[in-house]
This record gives structure tokens, C-alpha cells and sequence, in this order.
């Protein structure tokens, strides 16, 4: 047997391993520990969860016969599937999750970082007018409204694995939170983290949570957010420079411990969260390296980070902002290649379960893919196997149970050029959600 196989038997079995780990102790992931998954039942606690990962687009019925081999004796029904999913808790598939990522180093850059990419991405639920969390109203866009939840990850642009995520109804999402709250959760590993957010991230709060975490920032930022940082009236072309901010609830000037650096201070609203001041720390020094740069299409970027000059150059902080990028096309995968967009459930919740497993399928699938290697030989370009069928590859080993294809070896059958700072223009489309009237099979 060669690496490549024994390289995909190890991936595979240290997912079923993990879900057996589990399995072992659901008690410790269930509602109602000593009681749930306690009888024998045909979807016991281990095809539950394997059965949420693999799960395909079809309807659950289908999906169950699929999954128990068209065997009637051994099939559960579809109610049976509702009630032992309702017995999981919450932050079952999320601990699978981290998991199996624990198995796998994660990317490495340049020696010394691992990069993570922070964005937010929305899924169209069921239509339930009666969810004001969720939904919204017909416009131009929808004759009939429509229920969306806003996620926010964590992705590993290196290794291309979703490390942790946050749930949140649209109409009430508070990407600022979600980003402390995953920052907090982060584990630290043998190299430093920088985060890499787009300007939706820039606040205080998502700073200072990253520096007390002992981590690095790398933020896009709006113009006018920089300006208040540097009180200044307009922005020059290009700048590299450091702001020492102290930052206060009061602007009471009797009331500021440092009077000498009365220029430093900036007053931060009582309706603006900040979980570092309060009355024992009334001021809070913040330290920021603020650049701005030009763009190739003209356009100028302003990049908030606590990365110094020596630690990273303009040019390095301009490619860490690119590769952020890899987050985006990430969403494409999870929800069209993968199949996260159709559910198979009307709670928030259940599709919570379903959108973590589908990520758990990702990362087993990116991680296998790492593998395959494609050597350039006496071709003109240099190539890289087709992302979307590597990954669909993957997902049909998976649900045939592991055989011992060499499916890393058949991924190089399907292979595509490696086009270098390829820009396409982003689409902005309403996509309406997926009613339950396409699961035919």
C-alpha cells in the first residue's frame, strides 16, 4: 500500500475515531445526560453523527436509505432521525470539529504565523414570517420575504479548514461580538496567529481583545475610522505609522490620568461596547500601527495591525490582506460544492448542526486534497488539482465507508492551471432560499 492511501486511511480513521471518542461518552454531548442515547436504537450515537456529516441533497428519507445500504431491516425511520438529533447538544458538532483539527497542524506562513481568516456568511433558512429575528420582508428582491442566519468562522487560509464559528440571527447580528467571542475561544499554538478581517472587524473592542489574547491583527478599515484614530481631516496617499491611544468613558479632562497626553486620548461611547474599561480601569492604552497604501486598480486601503514594521513590511501586510480572499471562495465550496446551502430541517438550531457537520466534511475533504501534488513536467503552466472534484471525490469516499481507492492518485486526473492574481469582479445576487420542494429524491 502506498503513502497516498495510507495517508487517506489515517484521515478517515481519525474522523471515525473521533466520532467513536464521543460516541463512548455521550453522555457528555447529550441533552439529557444519563438518559439520551442510552437504548439500543438503530441510529445510535455514531451513524447519528456520521450520518449529519455525509448526509447528501437529497430528501431524509432518501438520504437514510443511502446511508443504511437499502437494508429495510436496519433503516430508521425519518421521525427517529428527528428525535436523536434532538438529543445532541449545541456544541456537539462544533467539539467534533475541533477535534478532528487537532489531529492536523494548521498552515504556516513564512515560518512564523498561522493565518486566519475572519468574514461573515448568511444562509437562507425556511420561510417563517413569524421569527422577527430572521426574516425579511418582501422587497424588490423577494415577492414573499425571506428568514436568513448570519454565521461568522474562523478559516485557516493555509490548510483551507474552518476552525471554529459563531451563530447569529441576521437581524441581529453583531459581527464584533462574534469576532471577541472567537478570538476568546481561540487555542494558542506553537506559532503566532494573525487574524485577518475585513473592515466590517474594525472596532476597539475586536483590537483589544486580540492583543490581550496574545495575538496579531491584520483589519481593513474605513476611512473615517482612521481619521478619528489619527484626528485628522484627510488622509495623505501613503502612510506608515503608529498610533498610542488612550482610551476613556469620561471627557471630563480633570478626570484623564495622563494630562501630558491629553492628544493621545479618544472618548469611547457608553453605547459602544468595550469590555476593557470600567471603574478599577478607567483608561485603557491602546497601541496601533495604522498603513495606508494604493491599490493596483487606483483605489487606496487603510490596514489597522499591531504587527510592527520589523515583524511585517508594507508590502507582506498588502499580501496578507489578499489572501483573506481564500475565505470567500471557501463559501463558495461549503455552499454549492458541498451542498450547505439545501437543509433538511426548519430549526435554527438542526440547521446549525447541519452547517458544522458540512464544514467537518470540508476540512476531511481539504485535508486528504493537501496531498495531491500535481508536478508541473514539460507542461507550459503549472497546474492544481480541480478543487470541486477533488472535493466531491473525497465526499463519495467517505459515504462508501473508506474502501482503499487510491482517490488521491484519481485526483490528478483532474487538474486546472494555476492563474496567478486572477481578479473577478464580485457578484451581488439575491439568492432565494431553497424551498423543501426540490428534494424530488
Amino acid at each position: 500500500m502506498n503513502a497516498k492511501i495510507d495517508y487517506q486511511i489515517n484521515v478517515t480513521n481519525t474522523l471515525i475515531g473521533d466520532i467513536n471518542d464521543m460516541a463512548s461518552d455521550a453522555s457528555n454531548y447529550s441533552v439529557k445526560p444519563g438518559k439520551d442515547f442510552t437504548r439500543k436504537r438503530k441510529l445510535d450515537f455514531y451513524n447519528l453523527i456520521m450520518f449529519l456529516i455525509i448526509m447528501g441533497n437529497s430528501n431524509t428519507d432518501y438520504e437514510l436509505v443511502k446511508y443504511f445500504n437499502f437494508d429495510s431491516e436496519k433503516l430508521p425511520g425519518k421521525s427517529a432521525f428527528i428525535q436523536q438529533r434532538s438529543k445532541l447538544k449545541t456544541d456537539s458538532i462544533r467539539h467534533l470539529m475541533k477535534a478532528f483539527n487537532s489531529h492536523f497542524q494548521l498552515g504556516v506562513y513564512k515560518g512564523k504565523y498561522n493565518l486566519i481568516a475572519v468574514d461573515g456568511c448568511e444562509f437562507n433558512i425556511y420561510r417563517n414570517p413569524n421569527d422577527p429575528d430572521t426574516y425579511y420582508e418582501p422587497s424588490k428582491k423577494t415577492t414573499l420575504g425571506y428568514n436568513m442566519i448570519h454565521t461568522i468562522p474562523l478559516y485557516d487560509i493555509i490548510s483551507k479548514r474552518y476552525l471554529d464559528i459563531e451563530f447569529q440571527p441576521s437581524r441581529r447580528k453583531n459581527e464584533f461580538l462574534a469576532y471577541c467571542n472567537l478570538v476568546e475561544r481561540y487555542e494558542k499554538k506553537e506559532h503566532t496567529a494573525v487574524f485577518i478581517a475585513d473592515r466590517g472587524f474594525a472596532s476597539y473592542n475586536c483590537f483589544a481583545h486580540t492583543i490581550n489574547s496574545g495575538h496579531k491583527f491584520v483589519i481593513r478599515a474605513k476611512d473615517v475610522n482612521v481619521k478619528r484614530y489619527l484626528k485628522l481631516d484627510s488622509l495623505p496617499e501613503h502612510l506608515d505609522t503608529e498610533a498610542n491611544l488612550i482610551l476613556t468613558r469620561t471627557n471630563s479632562q480633570k478626570k484623564r490620568l495622563q494630562p501630558k497626553k491629553i492628544e493621545n486620548y479618544r472618548y469611547v461611547c457608553k453605547n459602544i461596547t468595550f469590555d476593557f474599561i470600567d471603574e478599577n480601569n478607567p483608561e485603557y492604552e491602546l497601541n496601533l500601527r495604522i498603513v495606508r497604501f494604493e491599490m493596483e486598480n487606483g483605489n487606496f486601503e487603510n490596514i489597522i495591525t499591531n504587527l510592527s514594521q520589523d515583524e511585517c513590511s508594507v508590502e507582506e501586510l498588502k499580501e496578507l490582506y489578499w489572501m483573506r480572499w481564500k475565505i470567500e471562495t471557501s463559501f463558495r465550496d461549503l455552499k454549492h460544492t458541498i451542498g450547505t446551502e439545501n437543509f433538511h430541517s426548519k430549526s435554527v438550531d438542526f440547521v446549525s448542526q447541519e452547517i458544522i457537520a458540512r464544514m467537518i466534511l470540508f476540512n476531511f475533504s481539504t485535508t486528504i486534497i493537501s496531498m495531491a501534488v500535481v508536478e508541473k513536467g514539460s507542461r507550459k503552466h503549472t497546474y492544481q488539482v480541480n478543487f470541486s472534484m477533488a472535493m466531491k471525490l473525497c465526499i463519495g469516499y467517505l459515504q462508501a465507508g473508506g474502501n482503499g481507492c487510491d482517490i488521491i492518485s484519481l485526483m490528478s486526473k483532474f487538474i486546472l492551471p494555476i492563474r496567478e492574481n486572477r481578479i473577478y469582479a464580485r457578484q451581488h445576487r439575491f439568492r432565494p432560499p431553497v424551498s423543501f420542494n426540490y428534494k424530488f429524491i
